[in-house]
């Protein structure tokens, strides 16, 4: 029988993440992360290789320093964190992380970015219902690709990697971004619906007390989102949309 899915039109507000969930952009991170880490790994000698396993074990969800290092620390290298202006060529986490960012960063402003047509369609429809709606993303970059992908109006709050670091909120698994999320949105976590792709994103609003967590399967795996925290996962958010949606079967 079909897994029954919730009816976000009865939320009192979603909170979506963004890379993977409302854009593609996780392909471009993708990319920009192994470019970055292939060219770090071979020069410094690292092994076993850097693989898309590793990215959504240590770095998926996560602010783009705190992935870095939890990368490195898995192959039990240890490298200065360094300071969030250091310049990209920079040996440091930071250096690090700000190489990835300039890569993924003109990728973006190359090749553009539109949203799923899935999710588009949901956020349209919660949006002409009055749904309340915001965006819970580690990314210091949401603001561009929401702006890019033309979908930035459709949300009230956008708690993202420049709150965090401004507001000192702990990275995914951490409750932090997606509590706050809810507490700028006006909403009670225990009446709302957070929707992830990632494990440390699924976590994070488990934790934060979302009773409704749609785990969104771009490849992470709907057994892992589940055992993050995930009370439901689908493949594309259309299976959300009211026309398209399972209910609970009536009993006779």
């Amino acid at each position: 029988m079909p897994e029954a899915l919730p009816d976000l039109l009865l939320a009192d507000g979603v909170l979506f993440d963004l890379d993977g969930v409302l854009t593609p952009t996780a392909e471009v991170h993708m990319r920009a992360w192994k470019a970055v880490f292939d060219d770090v790994f071979a020069r410094w000698g690292i092994t076993p290789p850097y693989t898309d396993e590793d990215y959504f074990a240590y770095v998926d969800g996560k602010k783009r320093y705190d992935g870095v290092a939890s990368l490195l620390r898995s192959r039990n290298v240890e490298v200065p964190w360094g300071s969030v202006d250091d310049e990209p060529s920079a040996e440091t986490v930071c250096g690090i992380g700000n190489r990835k960012n300039a890569a993924f960063a003109a990728s973006l402003r190359g090749q553009g970015i539109a949203p799923f047509p899935g999710s588009l369609a949901l956020v349209e429809r919660l949006h002409a219902a009055g749904v309340p709606m915001g965006v819970v993303s580690s990314s210091k970059n949401a603001e561009e690709v929401l702006a890019a992908a033309g979908i930035r109006s459709f949300f009230r709050v956008v708690v993202d990697g420049v709150v965090a670091e401004h507001d000192g909120l702990a990275s995914k698994p951490a409750p932090d971004m997606f509590a706050a999320g809810a507490v700028r949105l006006g909403v009670d976590p225990a009446r709302s619906v957070a929707v992830e792709d990632a494990t440390s994103g699924a976590a994070s609003a488990a934790a934060a007390g979302y009773a409704t967590v749609i785990g969104v399967d771009r490849g992470t795996g709907a057994d892992a989102l589940r055992a993050a925290g995930a009370t439901h996962v689908v493949d594309d958010l259309a299976a959300l949309l009211p026309d398209t949606r399972t209910d609970i079967p009536e009993t006779a």
